[in-house]
Protein backbone atom coordinates (compact mmCIF):
# COMPACT_ATOMS: atom_id res chain seq x y z
CA UNK A 1 0.00 0.00 0.00
CA UNK A 2 3.10 2.41 0.70
CA UNK A 3 4.51 1.74 -2.49
CA UNK A 4 2.28 3.09 -5.39
CA UNK A 5 5.61 3.86 -7.45
CA UNK A 6 5.75 0.31 -8.86
CA UNK A 7 9.61 -0.84 -10.42
CA UNK A 8 7.27 -2.12 -13.98
CA UNK A 9 5.40 1.38 -13.59
CA UNK A 10 8.42 3.28 -13.89
CA UNK A 11 9.48 0.94 -16.88
CA UNK A 12 6.57 1.39 -18.86
CA UNK A 13 6.46 5.16 -18.10
CA UNK A 14 10.16 5.28 -19.41
CA UNK A 15 8.66 3.90 -22.93
CA UNK A 16 5.28 5.55 -22.95
CA UNK A 17 7.08 8.82 -21.87
CA UNK A 18 6.93 11.08 -24.82
CA UNK A 19 3.07 9.90 -25.90
CA UNK A 20 1.60 10.90 -22.57
CA UNK A 21 3.97 14.03 -23.07
CA UNK A 22 2.28 14.87 -26.40
CA UNK A 23 -0.79 14.13 -25.56
CA UNK A 24 -3.74 15.88 -23.85
CA UNK A 25 -3.96 14.19 -20.05
CA UNK A 26 -7.13 12.17 -20.05
CA UNK A 27 -9.26 11.71 -17.02
CA UNK A 28 -9.26 8.27 -15.52
CA UNK A 29 -6.13 7.37 -17.18
CA UNK A 30 -2.78 9.99 -16.74
CA UNK A 31 -5.39 11.75 -13.61
CA UNK A 32 -7.56 11.59 -11.22
CA UNK A 33 -10.59 13.87 -10.68
CA UNK A 34 -11.73 13.92 -6.73
CA UNK A 35 -15.48 13.30 -6.43
CA UNK A 36 -14.62 16.07 -3.77
CA UNK A 37 -12.55 19.09 -4.41
CA UNK A 38 -10.08 20.26 -1.69
CA UNK A 39 -10.09 23.86 -0.83
CA UNK A 40 -6.65 25.38 -1.94
CA UNK A 41 -5.22 27.27 0.79
CA UNK A 42 -4.14 30.78 -1.14
CA UNK A 43 -7.67 31.33 -2.77
CA UNK A 44 -7.15 33.17 -5.91
CA UNK A 45 -4.19 31.11 -7.03
CA UNK A 46 -3.94 27.84 -8.77
CA UNK A 47 -2.65 25.43 -6.33
CA UNK A 48 0.08 22.44 -6.93
CA UNK A 49 0.34 20.37 -4.27
CA UNK A 50 3.28 17.53 -4.20
CA UNK A 51 2.73 15.20 -1.06
CA UNK A 52 6.48 13.61 -0.72
CA UNK A 53 8.37 11.58 1.92
CA UNK A 54 11.90 12.17 2.59
CA UNK A 55 12.84 8.16 3.32
CA UNK A 56 11.07 7.81 -0.85
CA UNK A 57 13.58 6.65 -3.34
CA UNK A 58 11.06 7.76 -6.15
CA UNK A 59 10.66 11.41 -4.44
CA UNK A 60 14.65 12.29 -4.16
CA UNK A 61 15.14 10.96 -7.96
CA UNK A 62 11.90 13.35 -8.77
CA UNK A 63 13.86 16.08 -7.14
CA UNK A 64 16.25 17.83 -10.29
CA UNK A 65 13.61 17.66 -12.57
CA UNK A 66 10.95 19.20 -9.71
CA UNK A 67 12.94 22.23 -8.89
CA UNK A 68 13.62 23.85 -11.83
CA UNK A 69 9.88 23.91 -12.57
CA UNK A 70 8.71 25.19 -9.70
CA UNK A 71 11.54 27.90 -10.06
CA UNK A 72 9.85 29.10 -13.40
CA UNK A 73 6.33 28.63 -11.99
CA UNK A 74 4.25 31.76 -12.96
CA UNK A 75 2.82 34.04 -10.25
CA UNK A 76 -1.04 32.68 -10.45
CA UNK A 77 0.40 29.26 -9.35
CA UNK A 78 1.19 28.61 -5.80
CA UNK A 79 3.03 25.47 -5.27
CA UNK A 80 3.47 24.10 -2.28
CA UNK A 81 4.83 20.69 -0.33
CA UNK A 82 2.98 18.74 1.60
CA UNK A 83 4.24 15.54 3.97
CA UNK A 84 2.85 12.51 3.57
CA UNK A 85 2.55 10.15 7.20
CA UNK A 86 1.47 6.90 7.07
CA UNK A 87 3.33 6.31 10.68
CA UNK A 88 6.67 5.53 12.04
CA UNK A 89 9.63 7.21 9.89
CA UNK A 90 7.17 8.86 8.06
CA UNK A 91 5.61 11.09 10.71
CA UNK A 92 8.68 11.46 12.19
CA UNK A 93 10.11 12.91 9.04
CA UNK A 94 7.00 15.08 7.95
CA UNK A 95 6.90 16.77 11.50
CA UNK A 96 10.68 17.75 10.78
CA UNK A 97 10.00 19.23 7.48
CA UNK A 98 7.00 20.83 8.84
CA UNK A 99 9.26 22.35 11.78
CA UNK A 100 11.99 23.44 9.48
CA UNK A 101 9.05 25.38 7.17
CA UNK A 102 7.72 26.73 10.37
CA UNK A 103 11.03 28.52 11.10
CA UNK A 104 11.51 29.73 7.44
CA UNK A 105 15.17 27.47 6.50
CA UNK A 106 13.55 24.31 4.61
CA UNK A 107 14.54 26.12 1.74
CA UNK A 108 17.79 26.01 2.89
CA UNK A 109 18.04 22.35 4.31
CA UNK A 110 15.35 20.60 2.12
CA UNK A 111 18.28 19.03 -0.47
CA UNK A 112 20.79 18.21 2.41
CA UNK A 113 17.96 16.27 4.32
CA UNK A 114 17.24 14.36 1.68
CA UNK A 115 20.61 13.65 0.57
CA UNK A 116 21.28 12.80 5.03
CA UNK A 117 18.43 9.96 4.36
CA UNK A 118 18.45 8.63 0.44
CA UNK A 119 22.64 8.40 0.39
CA UNK A 120 24.11 8.93 3.87
CA UNK A 121 21.77 6.31 5.74
CA UNK A 122 20.71 8.62 8.01
CA UNK A 123 17.65 7.58 9.81
CA UNK A 124 16.74 10.95 11.46
CA UNK A 125 13.71 9.76 12.92
CA UNK A 126 14.30 11.05 16.65
CA UNK A 127 13.99 14.74 17.34
CA UNK A 128 17.78 14.68 19.34
CA UNK A 129 19.23 13.03 15.89
CA UNK A 130 17.34 15.70 13.73
CA UNK A 131 18.85 18.24 15.98
CA UNK A 132 22.60 17.18 15.90
CA UNK A 133 22.28 16.95 11.66
CA UNK A 134 20.82 20.14 11.24
CA UNK A 135 23.25 22.28 13.21
CA UNK A 136 25.72 21.21 10.97
CA UNK A 137 23.65 22.53 7.89
CA UNK A 138 23.18 26.00 10.48
CA UNK A 139 19.41 25.35 11.91
CA UNK A 140 19.80 26.20 15.79
CA UNK A 141 19.16 23.14 17.41
CA UNK A 142 17.36 24.47 20.73
CA UNK A 143 15.16 26.29 18.48
CA UNK A 144 14.35 23.71 16.43
CA UNK A 145 13.55 21.12 19.13
CA UNK A 146 11.32 24.07 20.92
CA UNK A 147 9.40 23.87 17.59
CA UNK A 148 9.76 20.53 16.49
CA UNK A 149 7.76 19.73 20.12
CA UNK A 150 4.83 22.87 19.62
CA UNK A 151 1.43 22.76 19.75
CA UNK A 152 1.59 24.77 16.67
CA UNK A 153 3.05 22.03 14.65
CA UNK A 154 1.38 19.62 16.18
CA UNK A 155 -1.54 21.01 14.93
CA UNK A 156 0.19 21.39 11.19
CA UNK A 157 0.90 17.48 11.74
CA UNK A 158 -2.85 16.49 12.11
CA UNK A 159 -3.75 19.12 9.44
CA UNK A 160 -1.21 17.31 6.67
CA UNK A 161 -2.67 14.38 7.51
CA UNK A 162 -6.02 15.15 6.91
CA UNK A 163 -5.39 16.57 3.52
CA UNK A 164 -3.85 13.43 2.45
CA UNK A 165 -7.09 11.54 3.32
CA UNK A 166 -8.75 14.14 1.23
CA UNK A 167 -6.76 13.51 -1.66
CA UNK A 168 -7.05 9.91 -1.16
CA UNK A 169 -3.34 9.12 -1.79
CA UNK A 170 -2.23 6.07 -0.99
CA UNK A 171 2.02 6.78 -1.92
CA UNK A 172 4.57 8.82 -3.33
CA UNK A 173 4.73 11.01 -4.72
CA UNK A 174 1.75 12.81 -5.66
CA UNK A 175 0.57 15.56 -7.12
CA UNK A 176 -2.59 17.20 -6.53
CA UNK A 177 -3.97 20.41 -9.13
CA UNK A 178 -6.49 23.03 -6.90
CA UNK A 179 -7.15 20.71 -4.70
CA UNK A 180 -9.47 18.58 -7.74
CA UNK A 181 -6.74 16.47 -10.25
CA UNK A 182 -4.17 13.61 -8.64
CA UNK A 183 -2.07 11.65 -10.69
CA UNK A 184 1.52 10.57 -10.19
CA UNK A 185 4.32 8.95 -11.60
CA UNK A 186 3.40 6.13 -12.67
CA UNK A 187 -0.08 7.11 -13.93
CA UNK A 188 1.22 10.39 -16.06
CA UNK A 189 4.73 8.72 -17.52
CA UNK A 190 7.53 9.46 -15.61
CA UNK A 191 9.15 13.35 -13.91
CA UNK A 192 8.50 14.96 -17.38
CA UNK A 193 5.06 13.55 -17.89
CA UNK A 194 3.89 14.48 -14.54
CA UNK A 195 4.81 18.30 -14.97
CA UNK A 196 3.45 18.01 -18.45
CA UNK A 197 0.14 16.94 -16.84
CA UNK A 198 0.38 19.64 -14.09
CA UNK A 199 1.18 22.05 -16.55
CA UNK A 200 -2.00 21.01 -19.02
CA UNK A 201 -4.33 20.72 -15.77
CA UNK A 202 -3.39 24.41 -14.51
CA UNK A 203 -4.10 25.81 -18.34
CA UNK A 204 -6.99 24.53 -18.02
CA UNK A 205 -7.81 25.86 -14.29
CA UNK A 206 -6.96 29.67 -15.63
CA UNK A 207 -8.93 28.55 -18.34
CA UNK A 208 -11.92 28.39 -16.06
CA UNK A 209 -11.46 31.46 -14.37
Amino acid sequence: MRNLILSAALVAASVLGMNAQAAEPVAGKEYIELSNPVPVSQPGKIEVVELFWYGCPHCYHFEPTLNPWIDKLPADVNFKRVPAMFGGPWDAHGQMFLTLEAMGVEHKVHAAVFDAIQNQRKHLTKPEEMAEFLATQGVDKDKFLATFNSFAIKGQVNQAKELAKKYEITGVPSMVVNGKYRFDLGTSGGPEGVLNVADQLIAKERAAK
